[in-house]
């Protein structure tokens, strides 16, 4: 394997028993065989333990480290334990729950190996329902104004969206890892529940990226993940994240973009009352009445919201809530996505 460069796999799992078996088999699947696979079980309370450490015995490039539960809000840790024993030229992420195609690291590694000005990796990922039974659509979004940034060339042009959302799915991220190291690893902060976006925006300005158009990944989307269970508390995060990054931009990469301070705040004023509905909807689900019409009334009532379509939704949700009632079935009849997946 000597002109095969590793690819050390970071795999966060917590409370994956019925997923991991199916997330360590889409790696062993892989056409593209020198790899090892980091597991950080952080303190699960399920079997995820026993089920992970049955592989070791079975595949010496399977890696498990469990410690005691430290959360979503320390995830940089559990990332940074990881990145800390691999011994990977290349870092892959993938979660416990989520899988890949056969072929994704054999593409990438080959990318990666003939563009030495590319420091990332990725792709396009099939979002499914938790059973996997059916696809509920692909990430990213591929208008044509965004795919020309995905690339992220010039260097930097990929803050033009990265500053207002992530479209970067981290499922299907390859990193090289001495970039990686140069920004002292995977970061987080802000309060945020994840490390993707921050760790983005710094190697934005380091290199290029490689925007693969196959489909490289299956992300599995629950009522658990953190974008439903923490949705207005990621969009704040995002928020201060972006302007702080923003402004500590060097000037030369702030004069090609085309975004603009104002540009960021008017949006993010927009998504964070259409994260206080959304998050609304999510308590219905999960019967939580008191806390679903607090958040309504946010949506409803928050600064600079000028989508009428939002401020009903809202409206109609906090009547739901009153009786104790979610809106998914009148969500069906107006047909819209329902959350219930």
């Amino acid at each position: 394997m000597k002109n095969f460069p590793l690819v050390s796999i970071i795999t966060p799992t917590y409370n994956h028993e019925k997923y991991i078996i199916d997330c360590i088999k889409s790696v062993q699947a892989q056409t593209y065989t020198h790899w090892e696979m980091i597991i950080v079980n952080d303190g699960s309370t399920d079997r995820t333990k026993e089920v992970t450490e049955a592989f070791i015995k079975k595949d010496s490039r399977i890696k498990v480290i469990s410690q005691e539960n430290i959360g979503i809000f320390r995830l940089a840790d559990t990332y940074n334990k990881a990145l800390a024993i691999s011994s990977g030229k290349y870092i892959s992420i993938l979660e416990g729950d989520d899988m890949w195609v056969a072929e994704k690291l054999d593409r990438q590694v080959d990318i990666l190996e003939k563009n030495e000005n590319v420091i990332l990796a990725w792709g396009k990922t099939d979002k499914l329902t938790n059973d996997l039974s059916k696809s509920i659509g692909c990430n990213p979004d591929m208008d044509p104004e965004k795919v020309k940034y995905y690339n992220n060339k010039p260097i930097g042009s990929i803050l033009n969206l990265l500053l207002l959302e992530n479209h970067v799915t981290s499922l299907t991220i390859t990193i090289r890892k001495s970039t990686l190291l140069s920004i002292g690893g995977f970061q987080q902060g802000f309060n945020l529940p994840t490390v993707d976006i921050p760790t983005l925006l710094k190697l934005a300005v380091l290199g290029e990226f490689y925007f693969d158009k196959e489909l490289l990944s299956k992300w599995r989307i629950s009522n658990n993940q953190v974008t439903k269970t923490y949705p207005v508390e990621l969009i704040k995060g995002q928020f201060d994240l972006s302007l702080f990054h923003y402004e500590n931009l060097d000037k030369e990469i702030v004069s090609n973009l085309f975004i603009s301070k104002k540009i960021i705040i008017n949006h993010f004023n927009n998504r964070i009352q259409i994260a206080y509905a959304r998050s609304g909807r999510y308590k219905l689900l999960r019967k939580q009445y008191k806390e679903a019409r607090r958040d309504y009334l946010k949506a409803i009532f928050y600064k600079g919201f000028h989508n009428q379509d939002w401020r009903f939704r809202a409206i109609i949700g906090y009547v739901f809530s009153l009786f104790r009632k979610d809106v998914e079935g009148i969500s069906k009849m107006l047909g819209k996505d329902s959350y219930r997946k």
